[in-house]
This record gives structure tokens, C-alpha cells and sequence, in this order.
């Protein structure tokens, strides 16, 4: 069995080594593969793990040994999966994986936005502290979470677990979902009324064609002035230029933002200096304990696949 790897930087900074999927087979690894070099890359290989390369119809095309794709990542719209399937090759990705950690990032950038932490630490850093004269200085607002109204767009397990992380605030919970849930405990709304009523408006849904797009400039005007949005999900639920308006005209009071359209991100994202925002580089997926959880969820995929019994399948293949 002959293993290509086209992208393990995008999983590891070095504390994962690659040499667990030896067990399988001869392992080809690269740290990254640009969109020219793919086909070259994986060669002769029978089995393919990626993370983000494109795998189109031209690379499945000049690869005919392959017959199993493995993705680092729940989204696998980076493969073409009908020419996966035509060329009767699996695809399975890694669902779930990152649950609990997107929910942790969720809620640092709510508490972020709520404590002003790191507002403090420079308040603190710069003396400001000690040239006070009372023991509790407190010139940055911070405001309590409990009662605050939280709209959560999308309830698949991310979405869940923020719920369940909010209720433990003491937060009053309300959901917009594409599919009504079975005995979901919170309030179901629609979309405008979640941009309405929301403090904090936090997506967790895929990138679709419904749902691409949502954050724009008509349903931002919805919102309180003192309300926050937050994304986790996909850039592309974003229009990055409305979100921007919204901020530097003073319309929400602040975006948290860990995806972007562009990634990595351009220098020409209206959202680089727009008032109010908080971006950091795709980080929520990326603790150790994360990701260690996501190349276990691989291996046992692999495992299934070469036992005849595949997990988390996402195409139909065709038979040989």
C-alpha cells in the first residue's frame, strides 16, 4: 500500500509525526502541495490523505491507482467527489472531531468581548494599576453573561454544545436551524428574529447555498447596537464588506471572527482594520488534544476502509 500526504503542516506544527500511518503502507509526506504539483505528488499512490489541496477531476484523472481518500477535516468540498465516485474511489472525512473545542473558542471570544481581559492585562502593564488609588480600578465596562440573549444559527453538534455551555451561564438560548430538532429544549426562531433578539449572534452551520452570505447588511441592521457576532463556521457565511459598514459605523458592537472568505487571510479583506474586530488564523480546531482526537479519527477510518466496512463515507464509489 503506498500512502501520499499532500498537506501535514496544516495538521501539525511538528508535535504529530507522520509515521503512525506506516503501519499501512509506504508513506510519501509533504508539508504542502501546490495546486500544480498534485497529481505529481501522489504519483502511484493507492490512498491519499489531504486536508485542503483540491482534488479535482483533471488530478483524479492522472492517478489511476487510487482508490481511497482520506480527508483531515470535516468539509470535503475540496474534492470532487462525483469523479471520486465515477473512478470508484471512497471518501471518507473526520466528523466531530472538533466539537468541544469550537465551543471553547466560542466562548473565549464571548468572554473576551464580555471580561475585556486582555484590555485589563494592558491596563495592568502600563501601570495603571499601580498609580491608583483604590484597590478595585475598573475603567473598562465589563458586563455579566447571565440573562444575555445568545442566537445560535445551526444546532449540529457544535451548536449543541455552545447551547449547552451558554445555559450554564445562565444565558437565555434561542436557535435558528435549517431542520427542526426532536426535542430540542431551547426556543426555535427564525432567522430574522435570532439577528433581532440576539447579545451574541454565533454561527455554527455549514457553508451553503442557503446559508452563504446570512451576515449581511440587511439582517446586521436587525441587530442591537451593543449586540456582537460570531463566526467559528465558514468565512463565506460572512459578506466581509457589510460586516465591516456595520462596525466602523458603530451599528453592532463588535465581530469575533476565526474564519475569513480569504485563507490565509489577504491583506485586502475589508475586515483587516474595521472597528471592533477580533480575528485570529483559524486557531478553534487546533488544540493538541484536538487534533491527536482527528488523526485517530483518520487511522480508524482507514482501518474500516481496508476491513471492507468504511466509516464516515461521504460518497457513493463505483464498482470496478
Amino acid at each position: 500500500m503506498k500512502i501520499c500526504i499532500l498537506d501535514w503542516t496544516t495538521v501539525t506544527s511538528g508535535d504529530i509525526s507522520s509515521d503512525i500511518f506506516r503501519e499501512f503502507g509506504e508513506v510519501k509526506c509533504y508539508p504542502l502541495t501546490d495546486n500544480e504539483k498534485v497529481a505529481e505528488h501522489i504519483g502511484d499512490a493507492d490512498m491519499l490523505l489531504c486536508n485542503k489541496v483540491m482534488i479535482t477531476d483533471d488530478v483524479i484523472s492522472k492517478c489511476p491507482n487510487l482508490k481511497y481518500i482520506g480527508l483531515f477535516a470535516t468539509g470535503f468540498n475540496n474534492i470532487d467527489i462525483e469523479s471520486a465516485s465515477r473512478h470508484g474511489i471512497t471518501v471518507c472525512n473526520a466528523g466531530s472531531y472538533s466539537t468541544y473545542a469550537v465551543a471553547q473558542h466560542t466562548f473565549a471570544f464571548i468572554l473576551e468581548h464580555y471580561s475585556r481581559i486582555s484590555e485589563y492585562n494592558d491596563f495592568v502593564k502600563n501601570d495603571g494599576w499601580i498609580k491608583s488609588r483604590i484597590f478595585s480600578k475598573f475603567p473598562i465596562k465589563t458586563m455579566e453573561l447571565l440573562n444575555k440573549t445568545i442566537a445560535i444559527i445551526g444546532y449540529g453538534s457544535i451548536g449543541k454544545a455552545v447551547a449547552e455551555i451558554a445555559s450554564a451561564f445562565g444565558m437565555k438560548v434561542i436557535i435558528n436551524t435549517r431542520t427542526v430538532p426532536a426535542d430540542c429544549p431551547y426556543e426555535l426562531v427564525s432567522l430574522k428574529e435570532a439577528f433581532r433578539r440576539a447579545d451574541i449572534l454565533t454561527v455554527h452551520c455549514p457553508l451553503t447555498e442557503q446559508t452563504a452570505g446570512i451576515i449581511n447588511a440587511d439582517n446586521l441592521s436587525l441587530m442591537k447596537k451593543d449586540a456582537i457576532v460570531v463566526n467559528t463556521a465558514r468565512g463565506g457565511i460572512v459578506n466581509e464588506s457589510d460586516l465591516a459598514d456595520a462596525l466602523n459605523h458603530g451599528n453592532i458592537a463588535g465581530a469575533y471572527l476565526d474564519v475569513l472568505v480569504c485563507e490565509p487571510m489577504s491583506e485586502y479583506t475589508p475586515l483587516r482594520n474595521a472597528a471592533n474586530c477580533v480575528i485570529t488564523p483559524h486557531t478553534a480546531w487546533a488544540p493538541l488534544e484536538t487534533r491527536i482526537r482527528l488523526i485517530d479519527i483518520v487511522l480508524n477510518n482507514i482501518r474500516a476502509y481496508l476491513n471492507g466496512s468504511p466509516e464516515n463515507q461521504v460518497n457513493c464509489p463505483l464498482k470496478g
